[in-house]
């Protein structure tokens, strides 16, 4: 079987095995609304990358990191992130101060996107491999992470009632800032750990046109 098939078949696994995470994660789930807010970054994105996935096929590795982060949301989503049972007994066992699932979530809102705009920056912009390219990645991330919270905010005016499992805040009155810190160590640490491997990846992917 050539690359561009082996690929072919593994992106068609990771979605269709999301599918069912996806149907768990909405069945009786905490509570509706913060579902619907928690899962809407899964939806918007599926609902983009399956139109363009022919046009503009992305790496593999960056299949591999989106479909993690929507797990990590979806787990988020269906629980609530300050009641997600594994973050509660480590809560428990370490005597931490709150469950930091919600903090594993922002780490990856840097982590993913820093991969996935080094790729749409090196294939559709004159930007080449460097500290600006760096720079550029990372300052998209911290711009997603800000908008996100943003968004939190819009959600606590509209909806005092129901912000309070999409906030998370479990107390803290750095919530905001914590997370933004976390979204910046995930996409820092992306770009050193697997910038080396995306340059590969594409440039594979250029050669063979998967």
């Amino acid at each position: 079987m050539s690359d561009s098939k082996t690929c072919h078949s593994l992106h068609i696994f990771l979605l269709i095995s999301l599918l069912p995470i996806f149907v768990w994660s909405l069945i009786e789930p905490y509570d509706l609304f913060t579902w619907v807010l928690e899962a809407l970054p899964v939806i918007i994105g599926l609902a983009i990358l399956i139109p363009l996935y022919n046009r503009f096929r992305l790496t593999t590795l960056t299949y591999l990191l989106i479909w993690l982060h929507a797990i990590i949301l979806l787990i988020g989503a269906h629980y609530t992130y300050a009641r997600m049972p594994l973050f509660n007994w480590i809560q428990d066992a370490f005597e931490l101060s709150r469950n930091h699932y919600d903090r594993l979530g922002h780490f990856m809102q840097g982590f993913v996107p820093a991969i996935i705009a080094r790729e749409v920056l090196l294939r559709t912009s004159p930007l080449r491999k460097g500290k600006w390219l760096f720079f550029i990645v990372v300052c998209i991330c911290l711009a997603i992470s800000a908008a996100y919270e943003l968004f939190e905010a819009l959600v606590a005016v509209t909806c005092a009632d129901g912000a309070v499992d999409f906030l998370a805040i479990q107390g803290d009155i750095w919530d905001t800032q914590n997370d933004m810190a976390f979204c910046l160590a995930g996409a820092v640490l992306s770009l050193l750990l697997l910038g080396r491997v995306h340059d590969s990846l594409l440039l594979r992917q250029t050669r063979k046109d998967f």
